[in-house]
């Protein structure tokens, strides 16, 4: 099988499609024949040895990237009773150190996978679970969003972004959003009620008494999205390498700000494919690239830009 490894830390040149055995199932784990596997900002962000995630696995080198995968379970361990060969599959897996969803075969604990709707492309279903669990959590559980509340989410277009306003939307909340002009109708479809363009208005004259604000895009965003909160608000900055510093700002202030990291919660993502199922929430795909083209993709990736979520597809078409 293939899989895509580097062994040092840097651009995205390090990125490497090697030839690899097939991955066998221990105790608890089952192997997955990946259909899709996400491509988020942490997986360049580690690549480049920047983050929390690069210092657990500094001395695992050569390492696969890819923390959120779906695809077709093929095999599964003696003890496993809960999933079973032909199962569609997702989860957000080996997060922070294991990794190894940018690959052919992959393998998961069970309990970190949940089957994928009907009503999802398997391919597609990758890009959803490390950014919905991102979204869910830090609204929800770090922020507590409650119905009525007014929230700003920066970077609305993204692959969080747009998945967090149609979580906030659900609850019942107020959505602001930051995004570029040309992607200001988009997110209407979405539910925003507000879009700000950030390249012409400054989102601190536009919003005050804000009762959340979920930074996505961290450093200056961050720091000046203090100035909007509510005397009672709270702001959750994703970003791990600018949180420190937007959160002591926050409490010289006098203000609540917390930096959160995903964690794996089958639960959340239960709820969260329920709300799929229903046709509250959908997952925008905007570019599926091939395995091959990796290197292409973290090069996407790492400019920032897009609408949604970019997925490696890993199985080989019959053109390949």
């Amino acid at each position: 099988m293939r899989r895509v490894i580097y062994s040092r830390f840097g651009e995205a040149e390090e990125l490497q499609l090697i030839e690899s055995d097939m991955p066998v199932p221990g105790d608890g784990q089952v192997c997955v024949a990946v259909a899709g596997a996400g491509l988020n900002p942490v997986d360049w962000k580690t690549r480049k040895g920047l983050g929390f995630a690069a210092q657990q696995i500094a001395d695992r080198l050569p390492w696969t990237p890819g923390y959120d995968l779906s695809g077709i379970v093929t095999e599964v361990g003696d003890d496993v009773t809960t999933l079973a060969p032909g199962d569609r599959v997702m989860g957000l897996v080996g997060f922070p150190s294991g990794g190894g969803a940018y690959a052919e075969y992959a393998l998961a604990r069970a309990d970190e996978l949940i089957l994928v709707p009907e009503e999802m492309d398997l391919v597609e279903a990758g890009g959803l679970p490390l950014a919905a669990l991102t979204a869910w959590q830090g609204l929800f559980e770090v922020a507590e969003l409650e119905p009525e509340h007014k929230v700003l989410i920066h970077a609305g277009a993204g692959g969080v972004g747009h998945l967090a306003i149609q979580f906030a939307k659900a609850r019942g909340a107020h959505v602001i959003a930051t995004a570029s002009a040309g992607n200001s109708d988009f997110l209407a479809t979405l539910g925003a009620d507000e879009v700000i363009d950030y390249a012409h208005d400054d989102f601190t004259d536009a919003c005050y008494g804000l009762d959340v604000v979920f930074d996505l895009v961290g450093g200056d965003t961050g720091h000046r999205s203090l100035h909007t909160l509510g005397e009672h608000g709270v702001l959750v900055t994703v970003p791990t390498v600018t949180a420190d510093p937007i959160i002591t700002e926050a409490e010289n202030m006098g203000l609540r700000a917390h930096g959160m990291t995903v964690r794996p919660d089958v639960f959340h993502l239960d709820e969260i494919a329920e709300l799929i199922e229903d046709g509250d929430v959908r997952l925008h795909v905007e570019t599926i690239y091939p395995l091959d083209a990796v290197v292409e993709a973290h090069r996407q990736l790492q400019t920032g830009r897009g609408r949604g979520k970019k997925v490696l597809r890993c199985q080989r078409t019959h053109a390949e």
